[in-house]
């Protein structure tokens, strides 16, 4: 056996809807007067051709146009498009051959078919008359299965040599000269050709895959003559299926007897296993079949159609894949589906496994299922006597599961229980929506697929987790089902309604569904909202709704069963919880309009005990409202942290750094920050619940554990560095004593899990397909395999942080602060309060003094439920008192802005509001340096100092306006703004 790694083969899944572009939309019929109205009164030959296509499953029936004479034929040629012409000969004096010539003239690229009722006189007539502008001459009996052979045989021959180049679509060489017979046989062979590809069809994942599927079916090329045929088997004989020939037909301009003979010889010596169909009237040469290995039929025979197809599928690998005994011919197994075939591989006799594969039969079989990667590696498979074949076997196994990976990716199926197994990846249950959180993971699993190759990444795998969602049909049917609008509309406590939606029943045929999606998943899952209101283009609408993450019980399925079902109606019940009507009425939503889809999803992460995690969990933006250093808003940020992704969604203190500058962590910049600023808990999922019953807090049966914890399970080797007290040194890495601080230091200064190019790829993709900035959610498990799992993805349309309009050439005048280093993003309109500090009163001696006064009035703007914006020199927070005014965040925590402003006096250089960074981000506080003594920025003292205070100490300023003052922050170009409250605005802010 050659040797085959199925590690180094990379399947390229089919692109079905590149094939078949070329088809046949409009047909200029041309006929006499009599043979019109035969066809469109007694034949309906349009009605014929449409019922044709619908009960094959095709689509795209062509229109027929039809014409009594050759002026009206030319008139329609110079009026409309036509891809085939057929013409019906009135008589033996008609001019049929003459008009075929001189629209040949006129059209060269289409082609033209006669059609006539055969006799002998017609026979002796069309041996004189001059063919050459005709492409095929059919015999016809009225039958509109001819005119259907005849418009797919035209198609095909515009489509096979794109089709077979494309993607491996295979061919089926049809060799026969005699007009009656390929006319009789082309509707038989393109019949059991579209049988076979309805029975490939339920290989797809959904309607539109299946439809999609069709146009791989095998490809039918006529040859009428040795030199043809030979021409055809040579352009093809890399993807035939395998050959119908006559033995009778022209060689060299002239009839030989023998012609199909010498062409079974020649291709034999190429391809000995090429599956080949012997025709003729003959008997005697059955003989000559025999020695070629070929299938023999009499023309003669009365049940010649019946054979004709039991040959086609016994040869060409139509229909099921039988197993046979070689010895006997007895059927050992019988494969329907392709994963029968992979269920079965192990168990097949040795030496029926040998037969079928030296023969290239399976492989045949899966080229005539349109499985083409998948049958062009197990052709190359070359099988000799005294092989291992448990080898074969494996080679044959893990290429089928290979195949079936990277089908399933990207394509949302439609579920069936006997199908879903632990190759599946996405599918859906029901008819209706699947959701913004479904539609978001279906998106990111096709954009995945369609960017990104596996040896972009040779180290990871990049993937969403295996998902099944739960339609809002089923939503629909639920509420409806057991009368809930009644309860759900009701003004009721939240643990009340879901206590009657726990009471109700989900139906038998959905927990049917559950089950099977349980029965192919090992570790717990989790149920989703996936709402239509939900990662809306429009709305923020994240994180209203509830998501239970459910332990696995593979010992007590049921138990598992029971807790889904809970968890999917206490999510449909959160629609209806008071905080989400507030919301839905604050959004100008109506509840009614609301219906809610379930995600159900693999959880990604290890078992450690009895607790539950993946290595870390993240959150990442394509746009970076606080870029710091050489930070562009432009890269992207992202937030990482041990864990589940609870704790970063609740603000946890994550780790935060630019894909770009993976390197350049500000919480790890100095020793002091790491200690402080670094990751102190997380989150992981309780396994040993005694029971699983919902309640209104979804985060119920999480567990909050600290560092210590998950350095004793062993899962902080590349996420924590290691702090030597006595050293007062922090080392890259997990080492014994010492504590240990997540710092992702070898992560992202050392490289060993690629993560910053992950993000940078998925963020810059993800953006530009969405055609917005965006927002991911993530988790990473590092063991066994490195994985990557996508969670989420919605556009960023939080109405408070986008600023709609073009802030760049507001006039100093109409500000009472305008900058050109701001931090931050959005719009603030509820702030009417200025605090800052007298410059013409400023001391760098007196920092210390100024941050009892700041912290008194903070603390009464804070009770009052109140923001203001601050305005001092210097650094803001820094540890040194002669660089800024020493603050720690509590004593500013109400500020919704703070300006640092540099003085002629006392020029310190920016800190960027790094001190309090992790809360300026988490709050959304914006942070502006403003230098008026460089023309860098700009602010009004002079208006402000005209104003009546509501309260002056000795270095402080607090004035109120009766309008408030406007915020704008556009961390896109850096600009921020704060609007005086006394200037009208309007004509100075133009729309982007």
């Amino acid at each position: 056996m050659k040797n085959v790694n199925i590690k180094k083969l990379y399947f390229k899944d089919t692109s079905f809807a590149d094939l078949m572009n070329k088809r046949i939309y409009n047909i200029l019929l041309i006929a006499s007067a009599y043979d019109s109205f035969m066809l469109e009164e007694d034949g309906r030959v349009d009605e014929q051709i449409f019922n044709e296509y619908v009960s094959l499953d095709l689509r795209y029936p062509p229109r027929i146009t039809l014409v009594n004479n050759e002026e009206d034929a030319f008139r329609m040629l110079k009026e409309r498009s036509f891809e085939l012409i057929i013409s019906m000969p009135a008589g033996e004096h008609s001019d049929t051959f003459d008009i075929a010539k001189r629209i040949k003239e006129l059209c060269p690229q289409i082609p033209i078919i006669v059609l006539t009722p055969f006799s002998r006189g017609v026979s002796r007539r069309f041996a004189h008359e001059d063919l050459s502008a005709i492409d095929y001459v059919f015999s016809w009996l009225g039958n509109a299965d001819l005119l259907l052979a005849i418009i797919k045989l035209i198609e095909d021959r515009m489509n096979v040599e794109y089709d077979v180049a494309k993607v491996g679509v295979q061919v089926i060489l049809f060799v026969e000269d005699s007009v009656r017979f390929y006319s009789s046989m082309l509707p038989i062979l393109y019949k059991l050709v579209f049988k076979q590809s309805r029975s490939f069809m339920t290989e797809a994942l959904n309607e539109h895959e299946q439809m999609l599927r069709m146009r791989g079916r095998p490809k039918i090329v006529l040859a009428r003559s040795y030199e043809e045929a030979m021409k055809l088997y040579r352009q093809y004989k890399n993807h035939l299926l395998g050959v119908i020939t006559d033995v009778s037909f022209n060689r060299s301009g002239v009839k030989n007897k023998y012609a199909g003979i010498s062409l079974c010889e020649d291709m034999r010596l190429e391809d000995p296993h090429i599956p080949i169909i012997m025709q003729s009237s003959d008997g005697d040469n059955a003989e000559y079949a025999e020695q070629f290995g070929a299938v023999f039929l009499n023309k003669g025979s009365k049940t010649l159609h019946r054979e004709l197809e039991d040959a086609v599928i016994e040869s060409f690998g139509f229909g099921d894949f039988v197993f046979k005994d070689p010895h006997t011919g007895q059927e050992v197994k019988r494969i329907t589906m392709l994963k029968e075939l992979q269920e079965s591989i192990f168990t097949i006799p040795d030496d029926s496994l040998y037969y079928h594969v030296s023969r290239n039969h399976i492989s045949r079989w899966l080229y005539s299922r349109a499985m083409f990667p998948l049958a062009e590696f197990l052709k190359r498979i070359s099988i000799e006597p005294g092989d291992n074949l448990q080898d074969v076997r494996r080679i044959i196994f893990e290429a089928i599961v290979d195949y079936r990976r990277i089908k399933n990716r990207g394509v949302v199926a439609l579920f069936e229980r006997d199908r879903f197994d632990e190759y599946s990846k996405f599918a859906r249950i029901g008819e209706g929506s699947m959701g913004g959180k479904g539609r978001g993971l279906a998106f990111l699993d096709a954009m995945v697929k369609r960017t990104i190759e596996d040896d972009d990444f040779p180290d990871a795998s990049i993937t969403v987790p295996r998902t099944v969602v739960l339609c809002t049909d089923l939503f629909s049917d639920f509420m409806a089902k057991n009368n809930l609008y009644e309860i759900a509309l009701q003004d009721l406590p939240d643990d009340e309604i879901l206590d009657h939606f726990l009471k109700a029943q989900l139906s038998n045929d959905v927990m049917e569904d559950i089950q099977a999606f349980l029965a192919s998943i090992s570790g717990p899952v989790a149920i989703r909202s996936s709402s239509l209101l939900e990662d809306s283009h429009y709305q923020p609408f994240a994180g209203i709704y509830a998501t239970y993450m459910v332990p696995h019980s593979p010992e007590n399925q049921s138990l598992t069963l029971l807790a889904v079902r809970d968890a999917i109606k206490a999510v449909y019940a959160s629609v209806f919880y008071r905080d989400s009507k507030a919301y839905l009425k604050s959004t100008r939503n109506v509840i009614d309009e609301e219906k809610m889809a379930i995600v159900m999803q693999e959880v990604c992460g290890t078992s450690y005990g009895s607790r539950f995690y993946p290595s870390f969990s993240g959150v990442a933006r394509s746009l970076n409202f606080y870029p710091i250093g050489h930070e562009k808003a432009e890269e992207g940020v992202a937030h990482v942290g041990l864990g589940l992704g609870k704790y970063i969604v609740e603000g946890g203190m994550n780790l935060r750094f630019s894909p770009a500058h993976p390197k350049s962590v500000l919480q790890t910049s100095t020793l002091q920050m790491t200690l402080h600023e670094t990751q102190t808990f997380f989150y992981a999922l309780d396994l040993h619940s005694a029971s699983f019953t919902p309640q209104v807090d979804d985060g119920f049966n999480l567990l909050k554990l600290k560092i210590k914890d998950a350095e004793e399970d062993g899962s902080l080797l590349y996420l924590a560095s290691t702090y030597d007290p006595q050293a007062e040194t922090l080392y890259d890495g997990v080492y014994p004593g010492g504590r240990k601080v997540i710092t992702f230091a070898n992560i992202l200064k050392h490289d060993v899990f690629p993560l910053a190019p992950i993000l940078k790829r998925i963020l810059q993709t993800g953006q530009r397909e969405m055609g917005r900035a965006i927002e991911i959610e993530f988790a990473v498990n590092l063991h066994p395999k490195p994985t990557f799992y996508l969670l989420q993805i919605r556009p960023i349309v939080d109405s408070n942080e986008w600023v709609d309009e073009d802030i760049t050439n507001v006039a100093d005048e109409e500000t009472l602060v305008n900058c050109y280093k701001a931090l931050g993003q959005g719009v603030v309109n509820d702030v009417h309060d200025v605090v800052y500090v007298k410059p013409q009163d400023f001391d760098a001696e007196h920092n210390p003094l100024i941050v009892g006064e700041i912290d008194e009035i903070n603390r009464r703007l804070l009770s009052d439920d109140k923001g203001y914006v601050l305005v001092g020199p210097g650094r803001w927070g820094s540890n040194d008192p002669w660089l800024g005014i020493p603050v720690k965040w509590p004593q500013i925590s109400a500020a919704r802005v703070i300006v640092e402003s540099g003085l002629h006096h006392y020029r310190v250089d920016p800190s960027q509001g790094t001190h309090f960074f992790q809360n300026l981000t988490s709050f959304g506080v914006g942070y502006f340096t403003v230098n008026p003594y460089m023309n860098d920025g700009f602010v009004d003292f002079d208006f402000l100092d005209k104003q009546k205070a509501v309260e002056e100490t000795q270095f402080i300023r607090h004035v109120r306006f009766e309008c408030p003052v406007v915020i704008k922050m556009d961390g896109r170009k850096n600009r921020g703004v704060v609007l005086n409250p006394e200037c009208k605005h309007s004509g100075s802010i133009k729309n982007q």
